[in-house]
């Protein structure tokens, strides 16, 4: 099987069932943190009695969320991009900004991954937990590190294996 705008012959099978997979454990994160707000409210406001320690929690998964998505979004090229200057240029031009802007987010986000990994073996060596439910917070730290770094690995790929993208096609 094969997509329209990649290499013919080539089996994205994988890809797909990688992007299902994680859009499923994203809406049952999503649907966790709502169930989870949810019964918050109501034991707060109808018993008076607030879940201990679900505003971390809710935090936690937001940030698995946010950053577990990340390098999906990347994936898919589904960024908020502005193309006014595409239109300025010829096709070859606008592959080869398409290929630039790759590399220098692939630049970014390895940073980013350097800094973050950096803050997280201080957060883990000063054993910082959450107030109230003292779950250790360095873990969820060195996520967002991997995840940085599989986005950055993913805007790689697109500096030398270029495909479809949808960031060169006008939006408007």
């Amino acid at each position: 099987m094969s997509r329209p705008g990649n290499v013919i012959g080539t089996d994205h099978s994988w890809e797909r069932r990688l992007d299902a997979v994680l859009g499923v454990a994203a809406s049952a994160i999503l649907f966790a943190m709502m169930l989870l707000t949810f019964v918050d409210v109501v034991a707060r406001y109808l018993f008076n009695f607030p879940l201990r320690g679900g505003f971390e929690v809710t935090e936690l998964m937001l940030l698995v969320l946010i950053f577990a998505g990340l390098p999906l979004v990347s994936h898919a090229d589904e960024h908020v991009t502005m193309d006014f200057i595409d239109r300025m240029l010829p096709p070859r031009a606008v592959v080869l900004v398409v290929r630039a802007a790759h590399a220098l987010c692939a630049a970014v986000m390895f940073f980013l991954t350097w800094q973050v990994w950096i803050k997280a073996g201080t957060i883990a060596g000063y054993g910082d937990t959450t107030d109230v439910l003292k779950i250790k917070v360095g873990p969820f730290v060195y996520f967002m590190a991997a995840m940085i770094l599989l986005t950055g690995l993913v805007h790689l790929l697109k500096v030398f294996v270029p495909g479809g993208a949808r960031a060169s096609k006008a939006t408007t």
